[in-house]
């Protein structure tokens, strides 16, 4: 869609903030996220409202914050035309709290109600969406942010979250349906859209976010596409990154940019010393045409402070348990099939197809250790002795970038293609880019089955996806 600044900058301004709610803890009622559908302003006033599947009648849902150690407790009630349910994406939970369909819950039907009831061990920045047909229901607008606040947050003049995605829209504003017929989605990097949006709102021209000059901004950038890899530039300024995946990191400047694939965060510190009038691009520089996403703006006011703030950034870390890669049990995963990727042949549902039979009957074109699965095929592929240190090396024999999740633990990522990784991070997401192979290493502390994906979610619904039991 091309759009005017002039026919965007009505519109510019607002709806980029999200509003935080609280959540009730203890014996106090629980907050309930209401999934249904609803209509959404995404793009400018000229083109109609979009159908959209929204919690609480907006993209993104509802901001919920608490405090680490803190009790979360919400009711999903489920007024959608198809089941759902709602996984806290990058939480350790308990593991009947997930939020997996026919692997931690049954799922929630049209009408029904689930509530959700976890602690928060871990202070940081999260998201939830569902995982009930979930490359349908994400791209249809279904995902909010989670955030755990540490119990002494850094000192920050304002903390605010971008929640990125993006849409497939025709000409009409209206969502293109093609979620799982699209096979070129499915073989290649999933469903990439046309439309960009900060917190619901089309940014690309004109969109504003609105800074004043000296002052320290702490912000969290959540991929909440299906697809879409983001890797932001912030002209004229040099933001530091202070946790990835909710998890701190020792602050470096972001240079480049991060590259966040689906489900991935980052948390920078963003100090605005630009001058009263000023403006400046934030663009995402990860694919060859670079897109404007943002525009920093500073307002006409006196600068809060003359040079940037000295409070520490440095963050208190989460209480992890440190793997010891010298005692860990090793296992090799490999992710394998697309288009240009080499993969004849398959198992599936006990069977040897081939990969162009898979696409054709099946929908099916992509394979966890030589093994493909629907959805919801959650026979664990591995089990693992619960304390167990364990170290697995996640091979991608594809032509094409990978986010691959898992759920219920955060793993360190070790190394990439031999080479040690500088951060050691803390993650529960790791982008593998195409023939790469990454060493992660992690305690196996969390009792239950959980499953482990792509998070390109076509490519999820497409067969890369398994679980491992932990007992």
């Amino acid at each position: 869609m091309s759009v005017t600044r002039r026919q965007f900058i009505a519109t510019a301004g607002a709806g980029l903030l999200l509003p935080a709610c609280a959540v009730p803890t203890g014996s106090t009622p629980a907050r309930v996220l209401r999934a249904s559908v609803s209509r959404q302003q995404l793009v400018p006033p000229e083109y109609p409202q979009t159908e959209v599947w929204t919690y609480d009648s907006r993209v993104p849902g509802p901001l919920l914050r608490a405090r680490q150690g803190d009790l979360l407790r919400v009711v999903l009630a489920n007024a959608l035309p198809q089941a759902t349910t709602v996984h806290w994406h990058g939480i350790r939970l308990p593991n009947a709290m997930d939020g997996v369909p026919h692997l931690t819950q049954k799922p929630v039907a049209p009408g029904g109600e689930f509530l959700y009831a976890f602690v928060l061990p871990d202070a940081g920045t999260y998201w939830y969406h569902p995982h009930e047909r979930s490359h349908e229901q994400v791209a249809r607008g279904l995902y909010g942010a989670l955030i755990v606040d540490e119990a002494q947050p850094p000192e920050v003049d304002r903390d605010e979250t971008w929640v990125l995605s993006d849409w497939r829209l025709d000409k009409g504003a209206t969502e293109v349906a093609d979620y799982d017929s699209n096979r070129f989605d499915l073989t290649h990097g999933g469903r990439i859209g046309n439309t960009v949006t900060v917190n619901g709102r089309f940014t690309p021209v004109g969109g504003e976010f609105a800074v004043r000059s000296g002052e320290r901004i702490r912000l969290r950038l959540i991929n909440a596409a299906t697809a879409r890899i983001f890797r932001l530039k912030f002209d004229g300024h040099s933001p530091q990154v202070i946790a990835l995946d909710g998890h701190p990191v020792a602050p470096h400047a972001m240079g480049a940019g991060v590259a966040l694939g689906p489900g991935m965060r980052a948390d920078l510190m963003l100090d605005c010393m630009g001058k009263p009038g000023e403006r400046f691009v934030v663009a995402d520089t990860f694919y060859p045409r670079e897109l404007r996403v943002m525009e920093l703006v500073y307002r006409d006011e006196a600068p809060l402070r003359g040079k940037p703030s000295a409070a520490p950034l440095t963050l208190p870390p989460n209480p992890l348990s440190e793997p010891d890669p010298a005692r860990a049990q090793r296992q090799d995963i490999r992710f394998e099939g697309g288009a240009m990727g080499g993969l004849r042949e398959a198992e599936f549902e006990g069977r040897r197809l081939g990969i162009q039979q898979l696409v054709r009957e099946h929908g099916i074109a992509w394979t966890v250790n030589g093994v493909a699965r629907r959805e919801h095929d959650h026979r664990p592929m591995l089990t693992l002795k619960l304390g167990s240190h364990q170290l697995w090396t996640l091979h991608n024999d594809t032509a094409w970038h990978h986010p691959i999740h898992i759920h219920g633990i955060a793993f360190r990522i070790l190394s990439r293609n031999g080479k040690p990784a500088p951060l050691r991070e803390w993650a529960d997401t790791a982008l593998l880019a195409p023939r790469e192979r990454v060493e992660i290493a992690f305690v196996a502390d969390n009792p239950g089955d959980w499953m482990f994906h792509c998070h390109v979610l076509a490519h999820q619904q497409g067969g890369m996806m398994a679980s491992v039991r932990i007992q």
